[in-house]
């Protein structure tokens, strides 16, 4: 894998509900890219259609908004009218007042009465117009709620349109990833459809790769950060390049074979390059963990310990004869014997148990 790479994800729209999306426009698969450079484009009718619908709606906002400011404006300055005039009324009949000692008693009644009408209809209006614009006020300020809201919807709209494009954020190359589509597992081409949130491609930097994997347990106090390996690819036999240890995983978990064996990830960082390295390929890893010079080696199966003493079961005279052996360094695979065999003795592969067939240490 990679050690820099980007997934490309199907856009997740905000304010909207989404079941898929089709796509126009795909940087073919093994292409190189550079910073930029368009990858994938999906067909932005529909939240175009959004955002125009979204952008209608707020003009429409703003324009009531407005009206009702208008009206408002003009119901307060015929309200100011109003309110001028029965001040004017009240002053002109507290004036008649002031002329009941030299009028008739039925017209001083009458002052009194003009008097007292024009001091509640002015008190009236008084109270009536702190009402009314509050009752204004409340009414533009939910029309306002309203636009602002509107706004919000068309700002996540136009967002959301503006995802259907995805550019590349670094220089790489092109991979799909493989996905469920309809039914059938494959990699997206143009007029798929794809759900919101699924990665379908990545961009990777083929410079720097790496190799992540499992060691046994057995092996893990043998091996340290900085440690060299040779990384052989599956695919291609012969290609051959350096790996370093770079970190292995504090925590176990059970290995393929063993319940009771665990087994730690490790990451190796490749060293070189070479144009057959590409992401996802399965690769193998040669790592020392030790070496013996001129080394009598036997599977380790054909090993067996009775009361911590080790033996194997040597051919001699037509029969396997049981032979204690010294053993010393071993792995998954084989054992070195320091003592008890020599070159070109035939020892037993498997226990007793097992068909015999013999081999050659």
């Amino acid at each position: 894998m990679a050690a820099h790479s980007f997934a490309v994800l199907a856009p997740r729209l905000e304010g909207a509900q989404v079941g898929s999306m089709v796509i126009t426009k795909l940087a073919p698969a093994g292409s190189p890219v550079k910073q930029g450079d368009l990858l994938v484009e999906f067909d932005p009718q529909a939240q175009m259609k959004d955002y125009l619908d979204k952008k209608a709606t707020y003009d429409n906002l703003v324009g009531q908004v407005a009206q009702k400011q208008a009206d408002e404006d003009t119901a307060g300055a015929k309200d100011d009218t109003a309110l001028q005039q029965a001040e004017d009324e009240l002053k002109h009949s507290q004036l008649e007042l002031q002329k009941n000692e030299i009028v008739s008693r039925i017209d001083a009644e009458k002052n009194q009465e003009a008097a007292d009408e024009a001091q509640a209809t002015l008190q009236q209006l008084k109270e009536t117009y702190q009402l009314k614009r509050a009752a204004a006020r409340a009414g533009i300020h939910i029309l306002e709620i309203q636009r602002d809201r509107a706004l919000e919807a068309m700002r996540y709209a136009q967002n959301n349109a503006s995802k259907m494009v995805v550019h590349s954020p670094m220089a790489g190359m092109v991979v799909y990833n493989t996905i469920w589509l309809g039914g059938r597992m494959g990699t997206v081409q143009q007029g798929d459809q794809v759900r919101p949130g699924l990665p379908f491609m990545a961009v990777v930097d083929p410079s720097q790769m790496e190799v992540r994997v499992e060691l046994n347990q057995v092996d893990l106090l043998k091996v340290h950060p900085g440690q060299h390996a040779r990384m052989h690819l599956d695919a291609y036999p012969g290609t051959e390049l350096g790996a370093t240890l770079e970190d292995i995983s504090p925590l176990g978990h059970n290995g393929q074979f063993s319940e009771t064996i665990r087994v730690f990830a490790a990451r190796f960082s490749v060293q070189g390059s070479d144009p057959k390295l590409l992401p996802d390929l399965t690769a193998g890893l040669d790592l020392d963990l030790g070496s013996e010079e001129d080394a009598l080696v036997v599977p380790r199966q054909s090993v067996e310990l009775d009361s911590g003493n080790a033996f194997v079961w040597v051919e001699e005279g037509g029969a396997f004869q049981k032979r204690s052996v010294k053993i010393g360094p071993c792995n998954d695979t084989d054992v070195v014997v320091l003592s008890g065999l020599q070159p070109g003795d035939i020892i037993r592969r498997t226990a007793p148990a097992e068909p015999e067939s013999g081999g050659r240490s």
